[in-house]
C-alpha cells in the first residue's frame, strides 16, 4: 500500500492559495475573575486599584487590586474568605482618621470610609458618576436615595434634588450626622445593604454580594482596632469591586 500524504491545514491552504488570519487574542482576565483596565490607572480615579470601564468594573494591573500582583504588605489576621486584602502607608491618612474620629466616628466609620477611598477624602467623581438616588457623596459615599430618606437635612426630598448632597462633600459633621442617622433609621443590617446597593439592597438585603461588603468592612474595622490604626497613616484594604 503505497504512503498517503496527511496535508496540515496549513498546507491546504498554501495549495488553494489561501492565507490563514489568527483571530485577535483574548486578553486574560484578573485571578479574581474581572477584566483588566484598557487604560490602567486613567480609569481608576479613586486609586485603589478598581476601575470602569464598558459598564463594568476592571482591576487596573499590577495595583493593590489584582491578585496577581500579592496583597501588598498583608495583615496579620486572614483575609475574607474568597478576598484579598492587605495593607500599606498613605501619607496623612492619620490626619483624615484624625479629622472623622473628631466629627464623632468609630472605627466602624473609619472602616467604610477606608474602604471607599484610598485618602479617606471626597476627591472623586461628582456623586460617584452617577445621578439620582445612586448620586453618592461624602467621605462615606453615602447615596441619596438613604440620605432623602433618613438625614434630616434631606428628608422629604426628591430624587431629582440630588445635587443637594454635594454638602456632605464639604462638611464632615453633617456627613457624620446623616450616617449616623442613616444607621439609625435602617439598623445597622439594612444600613449595610443599602449603602452597597441603595433601594435594590434594601429590598433584597441578604445577597453574597452585600454579605461580602460587609464582612469586608468588619475585617477592616477589625485590622484597625487590632492594630491600634485609629489615628496613623496605615490603610487596610480588601478587594470589594465598587458597583
Amino acid at each position: 500500500m503505497g504512503h498517503r500524504k496527511l496535508l496540515t491545514l496549513g498546507a491546504v491552504a498554501t495549495a488553494f492559495g489561501l492565507a490563514l488570519v489568527a483571530g485577535p487574542a483574548q486578553a486574560e482576565p484578573a485571578p479574581n475573575g474581572y477584566p483588566y483596565c484598557n487604560n490602567g490607572s486613567a480609569s481608576d480615579p479613586d486609586g485603589d486599584g478598581w476601575g470602569w470601564e464598558n459598564n463594568q468594573s476592571c482591576v487596573v494591573r499590577g495595583s493593590r487590586a489584582d491578585p496577581a500582583a500579592g496583597t501588598g504588605g498583608g495583615s496579620s489576621a486572614a483575609c475574607p474568605s474568597g478576598a484579598t486584602c492587605g495593607s500599606y502607608t498613605v501619607s496623612g491618612l492619620g490626619n483624615r482618621k484624625r479629622a472623622i474620629t473628631g466629627a464623632g466616628g468609630d472605627t466602624l466609620d473609619l472602616a467604610i470610609a477606608m474602604l471607599e477611598t484610598e485618602n479617606m477624602t471626597t476627591n472623586y467623581p461628582y456623586g460617584d458618576n452617577k445621578s439620582g438616588d445612586a448620586a453618592n457623596f461624602g467621605v462615606f459615599k453615602q447615596n441619596w436615595h438613604m440620605l432623602r430618606n433618613a438625614c434630616s437635612r434631606f428628608q422629604g426630598q426628591s430624587s431629582g434634588n440630588y445635587n443637594n448632597g454635594a454638602a456632605l462633600n464639604s462638611n464632615l459633621s453633617a456627613d457624620m450626622q446623616c450616617l449616623n442617622q442613616a444607621q439609625g433609621y435602617y439598623g445597622i443590617d439594612h444600613w449595610f445593604a443599602g449603602h452597597r446597593n441603595g433601594e435594590t439592597g434594601l429590598n433584597n438585603p441578604n445577597t453574597a454580594d452585600i454579605q461580602r461588603y460587609r464582612t469586608g468592612v468588619h475585617w477592616i474595622r477589625d485590622q484597625i482596632n487590632a492594630n491600634g490604626a485609629q489615628g496613623n497613616d496605615t490603610r487596610y484594604w480588601v478587594n470589594v469591586p465598587p458597583i
